[in-house]
């Protein structure tokens, strides 16, 4: 059974007149669409859809009368949040409707005593965090992408970033969601409850979804408290085996108040002090790690940093480093993190691949994609979340270059499967790695998702031509 192409999908012009009764709903705007592709391989490979039509509901009942309008007249639509995702997901490919979630920003309720937030799923991340600071509560996830990527798309992409490590995934952190399905019947499992042992978890069908299973309008998850103590420290390790060792040594001597654990290579550090004109207080180490510790004792906290980093650079794991406990620094030391990916953007193309692998094999795709690419490369780079095995690899090269891309794909992908790893991390499969979801799931698991996929979205309206293979 056909699941992405289920149904013919007819023009959005010519359903116009019939459309006209959508502009009644309150402060929506219809605009030509000029949209731009995400960073990735997608930006200059393909030009975007030709789609006309965007529509902002506020409201979950709007969002059920449009994709009920949509289902009865078989009238593709593609769901968008803050548009900052790296595979082309919430990008149309030929004339569907945007269903942008922009307008959907109000928060419904928090419970400061149990830590429960309720919002719409068209919230900014970073304006929830702000919010919850000044309850004296964080968001349990943090994204360089934060000022502009919403709630509702970082759930329906499972997003992880920076806090994972200490907060665990958003598979565990959000409680309920309102969804709104294919044919306009809204699933409202908006629960505030941490235990709920009642039939199915239906939510974690629609975590990680990519907009495919049904449109995410609002969404409970649990936030922890904002930390009293925060402490960074920027240091540099000789080799990835030393990188490795560190967190080891970190995780053992730290214990509950680790928070963060990021590496990035030298390549990394070049581009951003070249292309941004930071200044690392760090240099001339081959590997860097940021370590992040939160807690509620400055005194506790700053004696068991202390003390690990006596170990480390004793023992001779780390080389040079600097530590920062103020705002002010804490920030600028992040900044050489978060701010990779825009630097990586003034070196030219940019090939991008999201990774999970065992930690120990993290960076060794890293060196055999630069041994394969060689000079036909400008820049090879490896950053990540060592926390939790995620690698960010990306490759720069002048201009796009058919044969380049051929031989990093599907070698990545290969070279990933190998080892047990996942070809995509926390970005998801989007339009540009549907194809290649087999390097990670067995057919079994892509039969079942098609499954899904056909009982709840039987027309398949929904996003269509996101997330699986072609064909199915």
């Amino acid at each position: 059974m056909g699941i992405s192409s289920a149904a013919p999908h007819r023009s959005v012009w010519s359903h116009w007149a019939q459309l006209r009764w959508l502009t009644s709903f309150h402060r929506r705007t219809l605009t030509q669409q000029s949209m731009n592709y995400a960073s990735g391989t997608l930006q200059q490979r393909k030009p975007p859809g030709s789609s006309k039509l965007m529509l902002k509901p506020q409201t979950t009942v709007e969002v059920s009368q449009v994709l009920r309008y949509c289902h009865e007249r078989n009238l593709a639509v593609n769901p968008q949040g803050g548009n900052t995702g790296l595979v082309g997901g919430s990008v149309p490919v030929f004339d569907e409707i945007i269903l942008s979630t922009v307008l959907m920003n109000q928060i419904i309720s928090f419970d400061k005593v149990s830590g429960i937030l309720v919002c719409q799923a068209g919230c900014i991340l970073e304006k929830l965090n702000e919010y919850l600071e000044e309850q004296g509560f964080i968001m349990p996830l943090d994204l360089g992408a934060k000022g502009s990527c919403h709630i509702g798309g970082n759930v329906a992409t499972n997003a992880g970033g920076l806090r994972l490590l200490r907060y665990g995934s958003l598979r565990g952190t959000v409680l309920g969601l309102e969804v709104v399905l294919a044919d306009g019947s809204v699933m409202d499992c908006l629960a505030s409850l941490r235990k709920d042992n009642t039939g199915y978890d239906l939510k974690q069908l629609f975590i990680g979804s990519e907009g495919t299973l049904g449109v995410i309008t609002a969404v409970s998850i649990l936030c922890p408290q904002k930390p009293k103590a925060v402490n960074l420290a920027f240091l540099g390790c000789q080799s990835f085996t030393k990188v490795l060792e560190t967190f080891t040594t970190c995780r053992a001597m730290l214990g509950e108040i680790l928070s963060a654990y990021e590496f990035m290579d030298e390549k990394c550090m070049e581009l951003v002090e070249k292309h941004l004109k930071l200044s690392s207080p760090v240099a001339g180490s081959p590997f860097y790690v940021l370590i992040e510790t939160s807690g509620s004792s400055s005194t506790h906290d700053e004696e068991k940093l202390n003390n690990f980093l006596e170990q480390a650079m004793t023992s001779g794991l780390v080389t040079d480093g600097t530590v920062a406990t103020d705002d002010k620094k804490i920030k600028m030391l992040w900044s050489l993190r978060e701010r990779i990916t825009e630097a990586l953007t003034h070196d030219g193309y940019v090939y991008k691949y999201d990774i999970s692998l065992p930690v120990g094999k993290l960076y060794d795709l890293v060196t055999d994609t630069r041994a394969r690419l060689g000079h036909n490369a400008k820049n090879v780079v490896g950053y990540g979340h060592l926390g939790d095995g995620n690698l960010h690899l990306n490759i720069t090269a002048d201009s796009y270059s058919h044969s380049l891309l051929d031989a990093i794909e599907p070698f990545v992908y290969e070279w990933t499967a190998r080892y047990h790893g996942s070809i995509s991390a926390e970005h998801g499969l989007g339009f540009k790695k549907k194809q290649f979801i087999q390097y990670s799931k067995p057919s079994e698991a892509v039969f079942l998702m098609q499954r899904f996929k056909a009982m709840l979205d039987p027309k398949g309206i929904l996003n269509p031509y996101k997330m699986l293979p072609s064909g199915s």
